[in-house]
């Protein structure tokens, strides 16, 4: 069967993926990870970054003994996956990402970044604060979302991927993105898709971007389509 790698976004975590492992398990070998100062695992000793997140899936790929891999990347987890394409092509196969930014500049990163600040979010939505505390059990949330925010601005000085990366990528990519997503755009996903030598667009009807709330049987059975599992 197919080696397949599920990858969280911002924010997120491995757990997330939980309703899907019954679903792709038939066809794919499937593995999800939590990247460093997410979920279970621990904080490292350095800043957020998505080179640094490259890393944790090369690792965990050397671990598991798998030299070349299918990766499907939810938002974050899916410009990681590009950014994989770029720095170690041999290691992956085809890549299917959904509801991925992938126009990163100042202004942008200032807008994603407003919304991490942890004492709005404990006075606006503190159900939310309680949900990001669980997720993240043994980290301490606050200072997730101080690294997260530091990376999107990072990210908006200095994108790791721009229209030049996604031209030299020449691993099949389908690019996905619900219609009613309120955070990514559809036209920097069209524009991103558009400068692939060998991309594929997706847009899935009636679907913004929390990924909790994405209709499990449907997605998954895209994710079949794309890789053949």
């Amino acid at each position: 069967m197919t080696d397949l790698l599920l990858l969280h976004g911002a924010l997120g975590s491995s757990q997330q993926f939980a309703p899907w492992l019954p679903v792709l398990a038939p066809g794919f070998n499937v593995r999800s990870l939590d990247f460093e100062g997410h979920g279970a695992r621990a904080f490292a000793d350095r800043p957020f970054a998505i080179d640094h997140f490259v890393e944790n899936v090369v690792d965990a790929l050397d671990e598991a003994g798998i030299n070349r891999i299918d990766i499907f990347g939810y938002s974050m987890g899916g410009y990681v996956a590009l950014r994989m394409c770029r720095l170690h092509p041999e290691r992956v196969g085809k890549v299917f990402t959904f509801a991925s930014k992938l126009a990163w500049n100042p202004e942008s990163a200032a807008k994603e970044s407003k919304m991490l600040d942890p004492d709005t979010i404990l006075a606006k939505v503190p159900k939310f604060a309680e949900m990001l505390a669980a997720r993240h059990h043994g980290n301490d949330w606050q200072g997730h979302l101080a690294r997260t925010a530091d990376m999107m601005r990072a990210l908006g000085q200095a994108p790791v991927l721009t229209q030049e990366d996604f031209a030299a990528i020449q691993h099949p990519v389908r690019m996905g993105i619900g219609d009613r997503d309120n955070m990514v755009g559809l036209e920097e996903t069209i524009a991103a898709y558009r400068s692939l030598p060998n991309g594929e667009l997706f847009v899935m009807p009636g679907t913004g971007h929390p990924v909790e709330k994405m209709d499990v049987g449907r997605i998954c059975g895209e994710i079949r389509g794309w890789f053949g599992g």
